[in-house]
């Protein structure tokens, strides 16, 4: 031991009873202030919460799933199963997040969480009292009878039981955001392959990018004190990370989880770019999802450390020993002050040098292997502890925390030594997840006891831990040549990186995953394989005597690997547990698929920028500024914010607001802005030919200065969209779509014109926000018109009739389209004018429509006119209907080829008894309709046979005064007249209704010709 390696010992008066040393990431020269549980603590910059806790005698700090034991902290890293806890307060409360990964910083508050009523004291602790019932399978086996229990108590039981944490009760204030990068290399991980393999790559030319999910480089060189040309391993890395800092073409990217391969050199990555402050600065994303496109990658990842499966292994106090090194070297701090080490490795008895050098007593060194295996005698000498070659721990005591171990000898003789920190190794296995996505199985190494990579995706290499080479040197030297060999294929000149001298060192494992695998145990204490779940040896045990012996029924029967941590502690020891309960090899048995992300993801950097406005943005009418002076109240409509009525003074209620607008359309004139609409011009000399091919009816004969009504239909026969189309010339033609299915209609188009028939000469745009478009509805909807059209232009009825449409100008000269169409069934037009006259133009007509008392209405209005008019809109074009429902049949050209013929004759799609578009009028008039309701014939008992029909659409109608709706009944319209139930199970009421003709209001058609 040089002077070198020994940690510089920590200045006097420290509050932190278990801050042994200063540590080579923290500054202990400044304290910051945090609060767990409601008690204000002390650490330092630098710190994780896990370390800080730790530095301040806390063990305990949360609670199983099932049983709700008592839970310390086990590993220093993402793979921590137990010490989960609620950061942060308010809108940024985080729940599950990991102590062991959460940065330190003054003023952080955290809570233990799965508790009731406090930490110390867990109300469902008792479940441990019931564990032998509540085994693996208990609710498969439990929950089936009886069959009425499931409502009434198991599922509201099992909800209010469900999860670890609390989310937020309100919005998360913070902003996220994704970005996509390149590069030639990518490097995962900056332990010593993961900067060896930089530096290869980096010297050669190469565009680097090395991502570390830790907040310092450096990985387990941080975690030991291995030394590199005889200084400390993290004063090399921190030279690495320097040198590669000075690239111009390296970018290093800490807080940076690369979580999951993807096709064509695609990776995911988690940038915490905020998550270590309180909060972020002004602007700055909390997390950045990186995509980045690598054209080799190297996976230097490490490896993760195995517990070892013994009984009551679970206590606080029970540490995986790398872990225990890693709080001592890195962060300053001793997790107990005597121990126990419980080791299968020479890795593990490096732990007792460790704990030894910051004075911590090391009780005993319990090594599995033979005497004559290892170096556990020498390093049990030195350190002055007792030595139990061929050993075991067999049990270990203490409520809240390990306050003694029972040791059993070779010989089975059993000593209880007192202790509060057990380190326990079961060797390392290859943190290979990122390797595996792609569907590949990894190999089983003997050599090693852990899988190691097999088939790799295109363009990655793994080195170091993460391909099973341990040793400093080894992995120094493994990542610099998988970093030349990447620059070679990106076509750069390899440069071998000088590498320093490390130290040798051991491991000479021997296989370690049950520590009393066949010897006689009086204990009654839990062997635990997966932490979090509460998944024990004996319920492995019992998935394979009941027959689940897949490694893939194993995990879902038993929920091992389903919590957080996804197994990355227990999925080797539960598959070497089911190959001995078995009786298979390690490899026979084999292991579960490992899907991406190999970390928690938050949904918030999935989503990005794409919430809020940002994930549906308001597309605003040309006339909103208008309206909102009206003091219209606004409705989303597909992207648009459209307004939904315009209430006067006096109104108490919406309904009132739109009776009178609905009166005033009927009775007088009224305006709405319909630009919303999807307007497509369509030019070319095939463009007839085209609109044939789009619509079930006939266009080549429609006159210039016409418009017509179009349906159209999806390859499968079902209705897509409808509109009308006008014909301004010869081969100019424009399209209207509704609202929400704009675009789809315009990728629909594309898609024909480009791969059905691209022989077509015919252009088109969508021309949405170009024109500004008001409807003018009601009985003096053309004295309000003559106001403002120039005066050469005629618009009478034979000037313009229903469905005529021409180029006209207005207010002296403006250029305008004039449409005679009427969605409300009243004398109607539609005027279009360039957008940015749109919001003049509404200003206008209410000016000169005045003395005719014009009002505004909006789409509430207007969907109560199209109710009594019949028309069919959104809720009947559900991607469900046909023509036939709709009863559109005869619209169906016999002529010509159209997309949807075919298949819209099927037969099942145009028999009589599938339900039809029919009208729906309640006996009793107040009798509230409701959309979603079904139709049953009179007295039939309600049930899916009995079920004939739905209601669509429905609306209280001034014009009738009555509830009215429209809906599909079987054989409709042959029933007019009929009397139906119509059944509102949510509400559980059942009301009398007549079947009548759908058009409410005129059905002759004489208000909308006059």
């Amino acid at each position: 031991m040089t002077t070198a390696s020994v940690l510089s010992p920590l200045p006097p008066g420290s509050s932190q009873p278990l801050r042994v040393a200063r540590g080579n990431a923290v500054d202990t020269s400044r304290s910051v202030e945090f609060v767990f549980d409601g008690q204000r603590l002390k650490g330092h910059p630098g710190d994780t919460l896990a370390s800080a806790l730790l530095a301040n005698g806390v063990r305990l700090v949360g609670r199983s799933f099932k049983y709700h034991r008592p839970r310390g902290i086990l590993s220093a890293g993402p793979e921590e199963p137990n010490a989960l806890v609620e950061l942060r307060e308010g809108a940024r409360r985080e729940p599950n997040t990991r102590a062991t990964v959460a940065e330190l910083f003054d003023g952080l508050v955290a809570s233990s969480q799965n508790r009731w009523p406090s930490l110390a004291f867990d109300a469902l602790g008792m479940n441990g009292l019931f564990s032998s019932v509540l085994g693996a399978g208990f609710y498969y086996k439990t929950f089936m009878w009886p069959a009425a229990f499931w409502e009434k108590v198991y599922e509201p039981a099992i909800r209010r039981a469900a999860g670890l944490g609390r989310a937020a009760d309100e919005a998360d204030p913070d902003h996220y955001e994704k970005a996509t990068a390149f590069c030639d290399v990518l490097v995962v991980g900056s332990g010593p392959a993961g900067l060896a393999a930089a530096l290869a790559a980096g010297r050669s030319g190469a565009r680097v990018i090395l991502c570390e999910e830790d907040s310092v480089t450096g990985g387990r060189l941080r975690a030991e004190q291995g030394l590199l040309d005889g200084k400390p391993g993290w004063e090399w890395a921190e030279a690495a990370r320097q040198e590669l800092e000075a690239m111009p073409q390296v970018r290093i990217m800490t807080r940076t989880c690369v979580f999951g391969t993807y096709d064509g050199g695609t990776y995911g990555a988690l940038q915490r770019v905020a998550d270590h402050l309180p909060v972020p600065a002004l602007g700055m994303p909390r997390q950045c999802l990186w995509r980045i496109i690598a054209k080799e990658s190297i996976v230097a990842a490490g490896a993760i450390e195995r517990p070892v499966v013994f009984p009551n292994n679970d206590r606080p106090g029970v540490m995986l020993a790398g872990a225990v090194r890693t709080y001592v070297n890195r962060f300053g701090v001793a997790p107990g002050r005597r121990v126990v080490v419980y080791t299968c490795n020479d890795d593990g008895l490096q732990t007792a040098l460790d704990l030894r050098r910051v004075g911590v007593s090391v009780a005993a060194i319990v090594d599995s292997r033979p005497a004559n295996e290892g170096r556990g005698a020498a390093v049990a000498q030195d350190c002055g502890a007792e030595f139990f070659a061929g050993g075991a721990i067999a049990d270990t005591y203490g409520r809240m925390g390990v306050k003694s171990v029972l040791v059993r000898d070779a010989q089975g003789k059993a000593r209880t030594i007192a202790c509060d920190l057990v380190a326990m190794s079961g060797g390392w296995s290859p943190n290979i997840a990122l390797t595996t996505h792609q569907g590949a199985r990894p190999n089983y190494d003997a050599d090693i006891c852990a899988f190691v990579p097999s088939t790799l995706p295109p363009g990655m290499m793994v080195a170091g831990a993460a391909k099973g080479v341990f040793g400093l040197a080894a992995a120094l030297r493994d990542g610099a040549e998988a970093g030349c060999r990447a620059a070679q294929q990106c076509g750069f000149t390899a440069v071998q990186p000088d590498l320093p001298a490390a130290q040798p060192s051991t491991y000479a494992i021997r296989a370690l995953f049950h520590a009393l695998k066949g010897v006689p145990t009086s204990s009654k204490g839990k062997a635990f394989v997966d932490f979090q779940n509460d998944v024990s040896a004996k319920d492995v045990g019992m998935a394979a005597r009941e027959g689940f012996v897949s490694v893939e029924h194993l995990k879902r029967y038993t929920t091992l690997g389903m919590a957080t941590d996804q197994g990355k502690t227990s999925n080797v020891n539960a598959l070497a547990l089911l190959a001995e309960v078995t009786e298979r090899s390690i490899p026979q048995t084999g292991t579960t698929l490992i899907r991406p992300p190999v970390q928690p993801v938050a949904i918030g950097a999935l989503a990005g920028a794409h919430r809020g406005t940002h994930f549906k943005p308001q597309r605003l009418a040309p006339t909103h500024q208008w309206a909102e002076e009206q003091e219209a109240v606004f409705t989303a409509n597909g992207l648009w914010l459209r307004a939904q009525w315009y209430p006067r003074a006096g109104e108490t209620n919406w309904l009132q607001t739109v009776n009178r607008e609905v009166n005033t359309v009927r009775n007088a004139v009224g305006i709405c802005d319909v630009t919303t609409l999807g307007k497509i011009d369509i030019q070319g000399p095939d463009a007839s030919e085209f609109l044939e091919r789009l619509y079930v009816n006939a266009w080549k004969k429609l006159p210039v200065g016409r418009a017509r009504y179009g349906l159209m239909l999806r390859e499968d026969g079902f209705a897509y969209d409808d509109g009308t189309t006008a014909r301004l010339g010869e081969n100019h033609y424009v399209m209207t779509t509704t609202t929400a299915n704009a675009g789809g209609v315009m990728a629909h188009m594309e898609l024909c014109h480009q791969w059905l028939w691209p022989e077509l000469d015919v252009q088109f745009i969508s021309v949405t926000d170009e024109w500004a478009q008001l409807a003018v509805a009601g009985p003096k909807s053309r004295d309000v018109l003559r106001q403002i059209i120039d005066p050469e232009f005629d618009l009478s009825n034979e000037g313009l009739g229903y469905m005529g449409a021409r180029e006209v100008t207005l207010c002296g000269g403006l250029e305008a389209r004039l449409f005679r169409l009427s969605f409300s069934g009243e004398l109607a037009y539609e005027v279009a004018v360039p957008a940015r006259y749109g919001d003049a133009l509404a200003r206008k007509l209410m000016e000169v429509g005045a003395p005719y008392g014009i009002a505004p209405y909006g789409t509430e209005a207007l969907g109560v006119m199209r109710i009594e008019k019949g028309h069919p809109a959104g809720p009947e074009l559900n991607g469900q209907t046909t023509a036939h429902d709709l009863g559109m049949g005869r619209m169906l050209s016999t002529k010509k080829d159209f997309i949807g013929r075919a298949m819209a004759q099927r037969a099942v799609l145009t028999d009589p008894q599938r339900p039809t578009l029919v009208g729906i009028q309640p006996v009793q008039a107040d009798d509230m309709l409701v959309a979603g309701a079904h139709l049953l014939p009179a007295g039939a008992r309600p049930s899916a046979e009995t079920d004939e029909g739905w209601l669509s659409s429905v609306a209280w109608s001034p014009t009738i005064g009555s509830w009215i709706g429209i809906g599909f009944l079987k054989n409709g319209p042959a029933r007019h007249g009929e009397i139906v139930e119509v059944h509102n199970p949510l509400a559980g009421t059942v009301i009398k209704a007549r079947v009548v003709n759908p058009v409410f209001v005129d059905p002759a058609g004489e208000r909308l010709h006059g």
